[in-house]
């Protein structure tokens, strides 16, 4: 586990960098970010990706199940909750009703690193469409599954199980027996082994829920590396790119942005 999982200020304050320096950038290479326009985050987390955003001058919202980090987020931005800049709801997204809990649709919508931790992918993606706005872009952020690091492996106590690449896609039973010896948090881990998503079945959804891709970057160093290896962050090559399924055991991030056809 690295230390800015323990210290949440410090991550909260790593995401609102990564989220500034690359997801919007990213974003404004195929859509202009302004001010004025509302962007909803789910799966929000301490709400750094939202703070980067506010920063530019739109107003979000952020959706987060679980209730302890959204104390964290409204503590980490307790300047734009009473300014009326953000706003933090503890929710199934499911469950919520656009008009009625976020007041009104959404020019972005923002997924980071949250799709591979869904069951049911498809089902949320076409929902998303209830939130947006007429040409408004749903960013998606998210570590294919036979990455080196795609079983979030990262978050296991144990330094070497941490740090060691590619063992999640071992078998399940192989996979749960090595977490249960070192004595790590395998509930988690073995649910991500269950929804982790590949490239491949990412853009096929997209595909069957009628949206249309309007820009993507696949990396073979995620921008996030910085903080966690002090590595710079590097695309992936085109040929490696090219090549379905191989191209996900080597590329450690993809960026997408989508809209409805």
């Amino acid at each position: 586990m690295f230390e800015f999982h323990k210290d949440k200020q410090r991550y909260f304050e790593m995401q609102a960098e990564n989220a500034e320096q690359y997801v919007i950038p990213f974003i404004e290479e195929a859509f202009p970010v302004k001010p004025g326009m509302r962007i909803l985050e789910i799966g929000c987390g301490e709400g750094g990706v939202l703070k980067a955003f506010v920063e530019k001058g739109l107003t979000g919202v952020g959706v987060e199940l679980v209730e302890e980090r959204l104390v964290n987020a409204r503590e980490f931005m307790k300047n734009e909750l009473a300014a009326g800049k953000v706003t933090f709801i503890s929710k199934d997204i499911y469950d919520v009703n656009a008009a009625q809990e976020f007041g009104g649709e959404f020019e972005i919508i923002v997924l980071k690193d949250v799709i591979e931790h869904i069951f049911e992918q498809k089902k949320l993606i076409s929902r998303l469409k209830n939130f947006l706005k007429p040409g408004g872009v749903i960013y998606f952020g998210f570590p294919p599954w036979q990455m080196p690091f795609g079983g979030h492996q990262q978050i296991c106590r144990n330094k070497l199980l941490a740090n060691m690449p590619y063992y999640h896609l071992l078998p399940k039973s192989i996979y749960k027996g090595i977490l249960n010896l070192a004595k790590q948090p395998s509930k988690e881990l073995l649910e991500i082994k269950e929804t982790g998503i590949s490239i491949e079945r990412f853009e096929r959804i997209v595909k069957e829920c009628d949206y249309k891709i309007l820009h993507y970057t696949h990396y073979l160093v995620n921008p996030i590396y910085r903080y966690k290896f002090g590595w710079k962050a590097r695309k992936q090559a085109g040929i490696i790119k090219a090549i379905p399924w191989v191209r996900n055991f080597f590329t450690t991030c993809v960026y997408y942005l989508i809209a409805v056809k």
